[in-house]
């Protein structure tokens, strides 16, 4: 039988806590002995480094390979710059009015979620949100599990501020919320995810932008991880979340382009959504239907009409991840899947008169994207000779550049929160180093793959 951690007793509760803690001190400890080690290697072999260099540099390849690569680091180096200077420009936009707030639909569809879905609409029935302006819809897209049975409970609760569907059979994310924009009356609609927790004011912080920008066709929300008390993962990706959002959301948002507002919390104008429907329900990828990234899809057809789409630091919503090594890559090969196509997607209009302001921002910010994945094979197949020839020099250089390259994330997210959480950035950099590294290559070469990889029930999963 499942046993969740609401149904434990204070003092197991309590323990659990503790052996949570007691080995997560544990893994910064080995993080730092590795960061410690590498640091010592790097500056004993620094000899060694410098004849492997001069060999490269003997050859027409090495040589190029070594142009390349520099080329690319000072690219990236440049870009952090304008990343960081652009993050300095960056301010969320207060919240509104009660007589300036839009008409807001609010769907949140739900898969096989259990009891989450019902915190989730719980926590939305909360918001400081005027109900005469605010639709809450929920979805349940076919589940197997006893999510219906949920928001039939939440329905009970909230009464008709809550209106629920099902849907016949699972048609995929995509599916629900397309229902959802067809049921929904609000000049504004807003996604949620069902398995995130939203903050009272999150929601008139949310779509404050479009209330007040006629330019704003989409916002992205503030994400955090929610189960990051649990295990070392979550731990892990909460320090990664902030400095995706709080930086470099933030960045981008400046630069009026953020590139994909996240299925956990995001809102988009009405008028924008029914401009693309047709074309994003529809949409294919080498001939099949695409059911994965509808949420980076929906952004890309909403900055090709030319609109902003913009990122609220301070519309936050807090949403369960994995906690395991098989649901991590599973969900990392379906955004770097979505990543590829959109990217490609974007690439038919990018560089065309898209939209009457400045393109130079959304331009650069897709060929830093693009780079990554053109030159993710060519920096992969240099990685295998490079270990295989040199495995030391391999393990103290890439360690190395893990502590330096991670130093940033640490010092963002200590200033921000916790020193103590912080430090996690190490510990996710040396795992997505070493045990994520083919996540990218490999949904390069399965990008017209489908399927969503993490919702399934487990087929020996009983609910409790």
């Amino acid at each position: 039988m499942k046993t969740t951690l609401s149904k434990l007793s204070p003092l197991a509760l309590k323990n659990v806590n503790n052996n949570s803690n007691y080995w997560g001190t544990f893994v910064i400890a080995c993080t730092f002995f590795l960061m410690i080690d590498a640091i010592y290697l790097f500056y004993i072999l620094q000899n060694d480094f410098y004849e492997f260099n001069i060999e490269r540099a003997s050859t027409i390849f090495g040589l190029t390979f070594m142009a390349i690569a520099g080329a690319l680091v000072l690219f990236k180096a440049c870009f952090f710059i304008y990343t960081l200077y652009r993050y300095f420009c960056y301010k969320p936009t207060a919240s509104v009015t009660n007589d300036k707030l839009p008409t807001c639909t609010v769907i949140v569809p739900a898969y096989n979620e259990g009891k989450q879905v019902y915190d989730t609409l719980m926590s939305l029935a909360k918001s400081d949100y005027p109900s005469k302006k605010l639709q809450l819809l929920a979805i349940d897209d076919g589940s197997k599990d006893d999510t219906w049975s949920w928001i039939e409970e939440a329905k009970a609760v909230l009464g008709d501020s809550l209106s629920i569907f099902k849907q016949p059979k699972n048609k995929g994310k995509r599916h629900a919320l397309y229902r959802g924009f067809h049921e929904g009356t609000g000049d504004v609609f807003v996604t949620v995810d069902s398995d995130s927790i939203v903050e009272k004011n999150t929601l008139r912080n949310l779509v404050s932008p479009i209330a007040i920008n006629e330019n704003c066709g989409a916002v992205a929300g503030n994400i955090r991880v929610l189960n990051n008390k649990k295990a070392l993962l979550p731990k892990m990706l909460d320090v990664s979340f902030v400095l995706s959002f709080e930086f470099v959301r933030s960045a981008e948002s400046s630069l009026n382009s953020v590139l994909c507002t996240p299925g956990a919390l995001a809102a988009y104008r009405r008028d924008a959504v029914f401009a693309c429907l047709p074309e994003w329900i529809d949409q294919t990828f080498m001939g099949k239907p695409s059911d994965i990234g509808e949420d980076r899809a929906m952004t890309n057809m909403i900055l090709k009409q030319g609109y902003h789409v913009l990122f609220q630091k301070n519309a936050y919503a807090y949403t369960n991840v994995p906690e395991k090594y098989s649901g991590l890559y599973k969900m990392f090969i379906r955004w770097g899947r979505s990543n590829v196509r959109e990217n490609i997607a974007m690439s038919k209009y990018v560089f065309t008169n898209f939209k009457d302001e400045s393109k130079f921002g959304t331009r650069l910010l897709f060929l830093s994207q693009s780079l990554e994945i053109i030159m993710c094979y060519p920096f992969l197949i240099f990685m295998l000779l490079f270990v295989t020839t040199h495995p030391l020099l391999f393990i103290s250089s890439t360690l190395f550049s893990v502590f330096i390259l991670s130093t940033f994330p640490v010092l963002f997210y200590a200033k921000k929160y916790k020193l103590s959480e912080s430090l996690w950035a190490y510990t996710y950099s040396v795992l997505y180093t070493f045990g994520l590294f083919w996540i990218t290559p490999y949904a390069i070469a399965t990008a017209n793959k489908s399927g969503w990889l993490t919702r399934d029930l487990p087929k020996n999963k009983t609910t409790t």
